[in-house]
């Protein structure tokens, strides 16, 4: 590691931390020349996931834009920011665990639906009907088909989870 202040390239690791949830190791160094202290950061690098849109567009994957849309489908439906931003790092680390860097819009959308089918069927419907693009009430009830078909996820009632089941 390269000194900040006299550039020596040798120096000594004083002190090591996990930081960022385990995600990246800070480290305490001395430089072995000008004995003044520095800190660095290792972290893992990730190659960039690229997102295929429906018209062949490309852009860099964004988990808060992710996630904002996951928070418009489950406002008003008692699934808590945790719960949500515990849902996206799931599907980002699913993804990251692909040997393709490049990942369709589709796939994300139906990996967020998989996941939303499990925690309200509210926001399962409102997600899918912005993601598939709904345009009549017939899509609306197909879904709420397949909604009957899968075990029933827990129900809210202002804001508390329902016992009653679909």
């Amino acid at each position: 590691m390269q000194c900040p202040f006299c550039e020596h390239t040798d120096s000594r690791v004083l002190e090591s931390r996990s930081t960022e949830g385990g995600q990246s190791v800070r480290r305490r160094r001395q430089c072995l020349c000008c004995q003044r202290r520095f800190t660095t950061y290792e972290r893992i690098e990730f190659i960039p996931l690229t997102v295929v849109k429906r018209d062949d567009k490309r852009e860099s994957f964004d988990r808060s834009k992710l996630l904002r849309g996951m928070v418009r489908a489950c406002e008003k439906t008692g699934v808590s920011l945790d719960r949500l931003d515990a849902i996206v790092d799931d599907i980002e680390a699913e993804l990251h665990q692909r040997d393709q860097r490049k990942v369709s819009s589709a796939e994300i959308g139906e990996l967020v639906l998989d996941r939303l089918k499990n925690e309200s069927e509210v926001a399962y419907v409102r997600f899918a009907s912005v993601y598939r693009q709904f345009r009549g009430i017939r899509d609306f009830v197909d879904t709420l088909e397949d909604l009957q078909g899968h075990t029933s996820p827990t129900r809210y009632e202002n804001g508390t989870p329902a016992s009653a089941s679909v």
